[in-house]
C-alpha cells in the first residue's frame, strides 16, 4: 500500500502553461501519473501535450474528476491558488511554490483545514508513491518500492536518502517533502501518524534540519504513538546562529532550533539518529534485512 497518492490519483496541475508547470507535467505524465487536466486564465480549450486546460480548477474538477494538484503558481498568487483548489473540493493539494509570504499562509493554512482537505508544502518537492504515482518535482529514477516511508523538510536530502536505500536494495513505501517553510500544511506527526496506519511501510525514515520544534514535537509523538522503527538525520550540525540556512524555516535563534537539540529529543524518544545520510540509509537497509 502507500500513503496519500497511488496508481488512482488524478492529477491536476495548477499553471500548466508555465515553463515550471509544463515540463514537470510531462514529467509525471511519463513516470505515469494521470494527470487528467491543468489550469491556466485565459487558455480554456488549449492542451499540453494532451492534457486539457480550463480556466479555473472548479471547471477542470467537473470536467476531469481530479482529486489531487500541484501548484506551480508563483509567489504572489500562489496562495490564492491553493485556496482555489481547497474550495473546489480537491482532497491533496501540493504546492511546489517558495516565497509565499507567513501571513498570507497562516490565512490559508487555516481555509485548507475548514475545507477539509490536506496540503502538502508550500516550499516542497511534493511526493511519491514508488511505481504508482509522482506528484512533485523529485528525481523518480532514485525511488524504487519498498518498505520505508520517508518524511523531510529537505528535497534535497530525500533524493540522497532514497538514493542510497535504492542502492542498498531497499525501496520506499511513499516518501514525503512537507516543506521547509516556518508554516507548511501536514507536519512530521500528519504523516507519522499515516505510516503508522499504513500495513506496507515497515520503517520510517524522518529527514530534520535545524529551525523551529517539529522534531521535538515528532519525538514526543514518536515516543507515544508510534511502534515502527524509525531513522532520523537532522541536517544542520555545524549552521551559524541568526542565519537562515537555505530554507525560511532553517534558523537557529536564541540557542533554540538547534541540531543538538533536536537530536537529544529524538533519542530520548528512542529513534536511532544517524551522523550522515549514508549512515541513515545503511542503517534501514540493516533493520530490512
Amino acid at each position: 500500500m502507500s500513503i496519500l497518492i497511488d496508481s488512482n490519483t488524478r492529477v491536476l496541475v495548477q499553471n500548466i502553461t508555465g515553463h515550471e508547470g509544463q515540463f514537470h507535467a510531462m514529467r509525471m505524465v511519463g513516470y505515469g501519473t494521470k494527470v487528467v487536466a491543468g489550469t491556466a486564465p485565459g487558455h480554456q480549450g488549449e492542451s499540453v501535450s494532451g492534457v486539457p486546460v480550463f480556466n479555473s480548477v472548479k471547471r477542470a474538477v467537473t470536467a476531469s474528476g481530479a482529486d489531487t494538484s500541484i501548484i506551480f503558481v508563483p509567489a504572489p498568487f500562489a496562495a490564492d491558488a491553493i485556496v482555489e483548489a481547497a474550495d473546489a473540493g480537491i482532497r491533496l493539494i501540493v504546492c511546489i511554490t517558495e516565497g509565499i509570504p507567513v501571513l498570507d499562509m497562516v490565512k490559508v493554512y487555516a481555509h485548507v483545514h475548514q475545507m477539509g482537505s490536506r496540503l502538502i508544502g508550500p516550499n516542497c518537492p511534493g511526493l511519491i508513491t514508488p511505481g504508482q504515482c509522482k506528484v512533485g518535482i523529485m528525481p523518480e529514477a532514485m525511488y524504487v518500492p519498498g518498505p520505508v516511508g520517508m518524511i523531510s523538510r529537505s528535497g534535497t536530502l530525500t533524493y540522497e536518502v532514497a538514493g542510497a536505500l535504492a542502492s542498498n536494495g531497499v525501496g520506499q513505501s511513499t516518501c514525503v517533502g512537507i516543506g521547509g517553510d516556518p508554516i507548511v500544511g501536514s507536519s512530521f506527526i500528519d504523516l507519522l501518524t499515516m505510516f503508522q496506519q499504513d500495513p506496507d511501510t515497515r520503517f520510517i525514515a524522518l529527514i530534520g534540519e535545524i529551525g523551529g520544534s517539529d522534531e521535538e514535537e515528532a519525538a514526543e509523538f514518536i515516543a507515544s504513538e508510534v511502534t515502527k522503527p524509525v531513522v532520523a538525520f537532522v541536517a544542520g550540525k555545524t549552521a551559524p546562529a541568526d542565519k537562515r540556512m537555505g530554507h525560511a524555516g532553517a534558523i537557529v535563534s536564541a540557542g533554540r532550533g538547534t541540531a543538538a537539540e533536536k537530536i537529544k529529543a529524538l533519542q530520548k524518544a528512542g529513534v536511532t539518529v544517524a551522523d550522515s545520510t549514508e549512515e541513515m540509509a545503511k542503517t534501514l537497509a540493516d533493520l530490512a534485512g
